[in-house]
């Protein structure tokens, strides 16, 4: 049987671990308790300490014992990703408790487990932006609201929610069917929209259809789940994490954008969706640096900036070098008609040399082959004469394989 997994300091929040324990051994699962202390590897769980850093390359030793408090964390979140690598098939469901240092050991381990396991955490740093912990793992975070220093009235009302939440989702889990249709990633933006509906209109009836949206944690799911072997194959409209990662922009999706795909070798077609502008959030959080540039008020929270003819150039280059490494079935389209809603004739976006400056140098740079084409269409990307263009591309991607 599966079982649920209990993780946190015991050195320091032991308090709050054995209240954890006691309310969830009520479920329907048995209980199985981690300790990743640094400083001390005592026996209060059923892992202890020494356990799970005997799991790091370089041993137990390594992660424990020493005065470097910082090495010791970043040791033990390795050790305890590893730890967990193992033991996927044994982990039902898991919650941690932590602080600053707890919540990123906790969080290495929880990145190693699979989409749709039960991943929960306690944390005092919830309130904040937890991007860099979680990364694109769907794991569900509480703020602690308190600090974790012993319990009172409020911590454990908070940590009694959270337990019961973890025992709603073991005590009836998700069951999956047992004939699925193979699963395709579409990237979508709110400007690339009406592009992406109406190709999942028409490929919803052969795939399961999984739209991510384009905030850079959107890009760097669909990339994660085509490495997995979730995705069968990607329709990627909408690229514009590509512009913030390399103008400045606030939603970038890393520089490992794309590398996916070429790892995959799955059937991936693609567009320079809304390329044409890079996010900020509310206009008085955009650098000084671009305070001539064209904005779009896309909301009070939301800045849009056009993009110019030199980073169009910039931006054609990096997505043609990244596509040129894919040795599986590319096909690039080019929307010449424009690349978002807002890249229009009359459009606040329409800007004919920076839209030119893209199409041609992806043209250029792009480097076909019998498994590499490249596509320039006439239409715009949210014209449904485009989107059927790209379901064909797919499909006869398909139909070569």
């Amino acid at each position: 049987m599966s079982k649920l997994y209990l993780v946190g300091t015991f050195d320091t929040k032991s308090e709050e671990l054995e209240h954890l324990a006691t309310l969830l051994r009520r479920g329907v699962l048995p209980l199985v308790t981690v300790d990743l202390s640094t400083q001390t590897s005592a026996d209060a769980a059923d892992f202890s300490a020494r356990d799970v850093a005997a799991h790091h390359p370089k041993g137990a030793d390594y992660v424990l014992g020493g005065s470097d408090r910082g090495h010791a964390v970043q040791a033990m979140g390795e050790a305890f990703a590893r730890f967990c690598s193992t033991r996927q098939k044994d982990i039902s469901a898991i919650i941690g408790i932590g602080g600053g240092g707890g919540s990123a050991m906790i969080c290495e381990g929880l990145r190693a487990l699979p989409y749709g396991l039960p991943k929960l955490l306690v944390s005092t740093l919830a309130s904040g932006d937890m991007a860099p912990y979680i990364g694109s793992t769907d794991t569900i975070v509480v703020p602690s609201v308190t600090d974790l220093a012993g319990l009172n009235r409020l911590s454990r009302n908070i940590l009694h929610n959270a337990a019961q939440a973890l025992l709603g989702m073991t005590s009836s889990p998700y069951l999956r069917p047992i004939v699925e249709k193979e699963s395709l990633g579409l990237s979508m933006f709110g400007v690339t929209t009406p592009c992406v509906t109406q190709i999942t209109a028409q490929m919803k009836h052969h795939y399961d259809c999984v739209v991510f949206h384009a905030t850079g944690t959107g890009g760097r799911t669909l990339e994660s789940l085509l490495d997995s072997g979730y995705l069968s194959g990607v329709m990627d409209m909408t690229l514009t994490e590509i512009g913030d990662e390399l103008v400045g922009g606030v939603l970038p999706s890393g520089p490992e954008r794309l590398d996916a795909v070429a790892r995959a070798r799955k059937p991936w077609v693609g567009a320079p969706g809304a390329v044409d502008m890079v996010n900020f959030w509310a206009p008085d959080t955009v650098p000084k640096a671009f305070a001539d540039r064209l904005f779009y008020n896309h909301n009070a929270n939301v800045t849009l900036m056009r993009t110019t003819p030199d980073e169009n150039v910039h931006i054609g280059t990096w997505i043609a070098a990244k596509l040129n490494k894919c040795r599986g079935p590319v096909t690039l389209l080019l929307p010449e008609g424009g690349v978002s809603a807002l890249d229009i004739t009359d459009g606040p976006f329409h800007d004919p040399k920076a839209s030119a400056a893209l199409f041609e140098t992806l043209a250029a740079k792009f480097k076909q082959t019998a498994q590499r084409r490249l596509i320039r269409l006439p239409h715009h990307i949210n014209d449904p004469a485009f989107s059927a263009a790209a379901v064909d591309a797919f499909q006869s991607l398909q139909q070569d394989q």
